[in-house]
């Protein structure tokens, strides 16, 4: 059973990894390209005048995916050991109490993954677009929904694998 909540762990991150470095890089290329036209704008005295449209909410939406997927690609990694609560406990002990930890993250995904589909839904029966380039925003909150569904679904995991297994979180991928 442990093998298989790993596995699937594993490829959870991977796929989180994946958007997470499309969405960064998507991000680094609409950065450079508005800077490059802006700098070709200023050099040619306005004789060129290219924009990137919307390259401020292009970044704020590429970076809100590039987030949520890292945070759901490193979940296992997120908590902070405080020595002087936990010195004298053994590392079973330290690991089931990390799992019931990231029970808190499982829900924080899960309650976020709720309300951003209900922000869909509201988005998609009114018509709500985005100001610069009046993209829809019910796709945009379904992407954030299902990045924060997968960051519940990863922290449940690994939840399970600390409080049922006492298995130790970060070196549960060999990582």
């Amino acid at each position: 059973m442990r093998s298989i909540l790993e596995r699937a762990s594993h490829w959870l991150a991977l796929v989180c990894r994946v958007v997470a470095g499309v969405a960064l890089v998507a991000l680094l290329a609409v950065t450079i390209a508005d800077v490059g036209t802006r700098y070709l704008y200023r050099v040619t005295e306005g004789a060129i005048a290219l924009r990137v449209m919307g390259s401020v909410e292009l970044v704020s939406y590429l970076m809100l995916c590039s987030l949520l997927a890292a945070m759901a690609a490193n979940v296992e990694k997120s908590q902070v050991v405080v020595e002087a609560f936990s010195h004298g406990l053994s590392p079973t002990l330290k690991n089931r109490l990390h799992g019931v930890y990231l029970l808190g993250f499982a829900a924080l995904g899960l309650l976020l993954f709720q309300g951003l589909v209900d922000s869909a839904a509201a988005a998609a029966r009114h018509g709500t677009v985005t100001q610069d380039l009046r993209l829809p925003m019910g796709p945009i909150y379904h992407v954030a929904a299902a990045l924060s569904l997968l960051l519940g679904a990863r922290a449940l995991l690994h939840a399970l694998i600390g409080a049922i297994f006492g298995a130790d979180q970060e070196t549960v991928h060999g990582e």
